[in-house]
């Protein structure tokens, strides 16, 4: 099986995909944290592309982080300076080649994710 990595970003209190928000995928080494490449979610709260492809996927340790603040920003959520979520880094190791899901439920004052299908 190939491995892959995939996102899905969900606005739990909106009740929809949460569209045009701002991702980065970092490779952890040790201390060393390396930006592999930015992306933006779609209509539908996901990327129009893998964010790890098949052809650049390495075991490893990785970080997705959310630019959540943005994104609630421009949604129209209430305004707060400032505001209780603005960067959400998600750490995860992957061990082995297969598809790898890391969806993020957001609202202006929690969220929450898991290891996806």
């Amino acid at each position: 099986m190939a491995g892959f990595l995939t996102t899905h970003v969900l606005d739990t209190a909106r009740g929809c995909p949460a569209q045009g928000l701002k991702i980065a995928l970092y490779r952890i080494e040790g201390e060393e944290r390396e930006h592999l490449k930015t992306v933006v979610t779609n209509a539908d709260g996901r990327t129009d592309e893998q964010i790890l492809p098949e052809a650049e996927f390495a075991v490893g340790t990785y970080e997705l982080v959310f630019h959540a603040g943005d994104y609630l920003d421009a949604s129209g959520a209430a305004p707060e300076s400032p505001r209780f979520l603005d960067v959400v880094p998600i750490r995860f190791g992957m061990s082995e080649a297969a598809h790898y899901h890391v969806p993020l439920l957001l609202s202006p004052f929690g969220y929450s994710t898991y290891r996806g299908s």
